[in-house]
C-alpha cells in the first residue's frame, strides 16, 4: 500500500506540475528505455548502406575485406551512434543534462575511433577503381588535405567543438528541431572522425606525422575533456535554463546538480576513452624508435663493415690478396699472389695470355 501511495502522489505531483517527458529513470528503465530517431536512423542508414555498398563492390571485383573491419565499422562504429541517440541517452537526453553529456561523448569519441578503425577511405579508393581511386588519393594528399587536417587544427576542432554546443545558443536549438539535432551529431561525429583518422594513419592520410606528435595531440585532447567538464561543473549559471525550467520536470535531482553530474560525465568518460588511446599512442611511439634504432643501427653496421676492410686470416693461414687487387713483390708478409684463372682444357695449368 506504500508503494501504491508512492506511486499515486508521484503521478499527481506530474500532472500538477504539467511535466509531459518520459517517467523516472531507473536502472531497469534505463537499459528497455528506447526510442526511434528518424534523423539519428537516416545518418546510420546512409552509413551503413555506402560502406556495405562499397564492401560488395570490392569483393566482386575479387579483391578481399576483412570481416573485422566491417564489424569495426558497422557493429561498434554505427552500434554506438544508434545507442547514443536512441537508446536511455536519446529518451532522457532533453530533460536530463547529464544523458546529454553522456551522448556527447558517444558521438564524439567513441563512435568515431571505430569508424575510422573500419577504414571507409581505403574502402573507397579500393571500390571506385584504379583512376578515380587515384583521385581520391591525390585529394587525400593535396596541400589543402594536409593544412585542414594540420594536428594542432583538428585539436582544436575536437576539444572546442563541444564549448561552442555547451556554452552558445546551440545548446538549446538541439531541443526545438530535429534538423538541428541531426546537425550537431554530424558535427561532433566530423569532428571525432577526423582526429581519429589522422591519428590511427590505418586509412591514407595527407601526411603521416610522428607518434611523438600524436602523443602530444592525445594529451591535449584528455586535458581538454577535463577542461570542458570543469567548466561546465564550475559555471554559475543553468546551461539550457529556459528549457529546463519551462519542462518542469519534478523527479530526479535539481538543475544545478543535473549540471554538475553531467559536467563529471564529460570529463570522466571522456577521459575513460581519451586514456586508453593515449597509451596506445605512446606503445606505438615506443616501437617506431625501436624500428628507427634498428634502421640506423643496420646502418651503421655497413658502414664499419666497409671502413674495416677484409677481414684478417685466422691465425696460421695465409692472407689472400682481393681477385681485384693486383698482387705486388710489396704485399704483406704470408699473403700469396691470386690463384690464376683456369679452364678445364689446361687440366688446372694457367690459362696463356
Amino acid at each position: 500500500m506504500a508503494v501504491t501511495g508512492t506511486a499515486v502522489m508521484g503521478r499527481a505531483l506530474v500532472l500538477a506540475s504539467g511535466y509531459r517527458g518520459p517517467a523516472q529513470l531507473t536502472l531497469p528503465r534505463a537499459i528497455t528505455s528506447w526510442t526511434f530517431d528518424p534523423w539519428a536512423c537516416a545518418i546510420v542508414m546512409l552509413l551503413g548502406l555506402g560502406y556495405l555498398a562499397g564492401v560488395r563492390r570490392v569483393r566482386r571485383s575479387g579483391q578481399t575485406w576483412p570481416r573485422a573491419r566491417l564489424v569495426s565499422f558497422l557493429g561498434v562504429g554505427l552500434g554506438t551512434l544508434v545507442v547514443a541517440t536512441m537508446w536511455w541517452t536519446g529518451v532522457y537526453s532533453g530533460v536530463l543534462f547529464y544523458a546529454r553529456a553522456a551522448q556527447t561523448i558517444l558521438v564524439l569519441l567513441l563512435a568515431p575511433l571505430f569508424l575510422a578503425l573500419g577504414r571507409p577511405l581505403s574502402l573507397l579508393i579500393a571500390a571506385v577503381g584504379p583512376e578515380r581511386g587515384q583521385r581520391v588519393d591525390a585529394a587525400v594528399h593535396s596541400r589543402a588535405a594536409r593544412v585542414a587536417t594540420f594536428p594542432a587544427f583538428t585539436t582544436l576542432v575536437l576539444v572546442g567543438m563541444p564549448f561552442v554546443v555547451y556554452f552558445s545558443p546551440w545548446y538549446s536549438a538541439y531541443f526545438h528541431s530535429g534538423a538541428m539535432r541531426a546537425l550537431t551529431w554530424l558535427a561532433l561525429l566530423a569532428a571525432g572522425y577526423v582526429f581519429f583518422w589522422t591519428l590511427l594513419r590505418v586509412d591514407p592520410v595527407p601526411k603521416a606525422y610522428p607518434y611523438l606528435v600524436a602523443l602530444w595531440i592525445t594529451s591535449a585532447e584528455v586535458i581538454g575533456d577535463a577542461i570542458l567538464g570543469i567548466a561546465v561543473i564550475g559555471d554559475s549559471h543553468i546551461i539550457g535554463s529556459a528549457w529546463y525550467h519551462a519542462l518542469a520536470r519534478p523527479w530526479g535531482p535539481s538543475l544545478r546538480f543535473d549540471q554538475m553530474l553531467g559536467g563529471g560525465t564529460l570529463w570522466v568518460i571522456g577521459d575513460l576513452i581519451g586514456l586508453p588511446f593515449l597509451v596506445t599512442q605512446l606503445i606505438q611511439m615506443i616501437r617506431e624508435d625501436e624500428s628507427e634504432a634498428a634502421v640506423i643501427d643496420a646502418e651503421l653496421d655497413a658502414r664499419d663493415a666497409v671502413a674495416a676492410g677484409p677481414v684478417p686470416a685466422a691465425a696460421g693461414e695465409p692472407a689472400t690478396v682481393p681477385a681485384d687487387q693486383p698482387w705486388t713483390p710489396g704485399s704483406p708478409a704470408g699473403s700469396v699472389p691470386p690463384r690464376p684463372a683456369t679452364s678445364p682444357r689446361d687440366n688446372g695449368r694457367p690459362s696463356a695470355g
